[in-house]
């Protein structure tokens, strides 16, 4: 009558594991497709200036990039509507310049050094006053190639 007895002591198969790396990959994959990384927050208004002739720079690794402009509007109770220069995360100024520019090229390889360039990203109604100064700095750090960033202008 014991066909079906309890006796025998049963173990539990193990959990076949053989499709976990692919499953782990395609939700990595996922992330890093539908995430964007975030260089810089912005503590000032920015809005780019039109121009006709553009080139795209080819090697984004190597350009420091600078901003200049008014505050954001949370921002203006603590440092006034003057126009203000942004390095990286912070307001800076003029003077602080050759000093970020030293630590960038620190930062990147020696062969890399001598191709840097540094993107102005000015706001359409910056003064030009405030650019000669940011490129007099620049020139004192060694900063020779500067580049402007703009938008194409709207065909008529």
């Amino acid at each position: 009558m014991g066909k079906f007895s309890k006796a025998g002591g049963r173990e539990m198969p193990e959990l076949n594991t053989s499709s976990l790396p692919d499953l782990v990959f395609a939700i990595l994959f996922f992330f890093m497709m539908v995430t964007s990384m975030r260089e810089v927050s912005l503590k000032i208004k920015f809005q780019y200036p039109q121009a006709t002739e553009l080139q795209k720079l080819e090697k984004k690794s190597l350009v420091t990039f600078i901003y200049v402009g008014k505050p954001i509007p949370e921002l203006v109770e603590k440092m006034g509507n003057e126009t203000r220069i942004q390095l990286n995360d912070q307001i800076a100024e003029i003077s602080e310049v050759g000093a970020y520019i030293g630590q960038e090229k620190a930062s990147m390889k020696e062969e890399e050094q001598p191709y840097m360039t540094t993107s102005i990203k000015g706001d359409y109604e910056t003064n030009m006053g405030i650019i000669t100064d940011l490129k007099q700095a620049l020139r004192e750090a060694y900063a020779l190639k500067i580049s402007y960033s703009a938008r194409p202008r709207a065909s008529r």
